[in-house]
């Protein structure tokens, strides 16, 4: 178990995670995919080894009977998803896309696998593109806008 760091989208909330795992979790439910625009991958902590900063920027909903979500309110990003109740009450799964460094994580669990779509495939001759490819897209946009 290693420490990891992480923010969201604006970096109004950032966090420090203690003893996070080398493994995460998706969840394809229907609520997950509404929340985020597709399955929801998280990594879980326990919530007293989550150091939170910028707590005041947090929205969070109860959105189901046994648990809860949060997102930031500035920038809209998914934070995490925290049972409320049960077995496993105070567990928070936070959303993988905030943290700094992935390295080393792998998937172990799937949830709601009967609501997989094809949404989720990877087909073969699908088109990639590079970080350097998409910024001589968007500086395309900008001599577009001078014409």
């Amino acid at each position: 178990m290693v420490n990891k760091t992480g923010q969201c989208m604006c970096g109004a909330v950032t966090f420090t995670a203690h003893d996070m795992p080398d493994h995460f979790s998706m969840c394809h439910c229907k609520t997950c995919q509404r929340w985020v625009g597709s399955a929801f991958r998280g990594i879980s902590v326990d919530s007293e080894r989550l150091e939170l900063s910028g707590s005041e920027n947090i929205n969070t909903i109860q959105s189901s009977s046994f648990a809860e979500r949060a997102n930031c309110k500035k920038c809209g990003s998914a934070i995490w998803f925290k049972l409320t109740t049960g077995l496993y009450e105070g567990n928070t799964s936070i959303s993988l896309g905030l943290l700094d460094d992935t390295d080393g994580l792998t998937l172990k669990d799937e949830y709601f696998v009967d609501y997989v779509n094809s949404t989720n495939d990877m087909p073969n001759g699908r088109t990639q593109y590079s970080e350097a490819d998409v910024e001589k897209i968007i500086a395309s946009f900008a001599i577009e806008d001078q014409k």
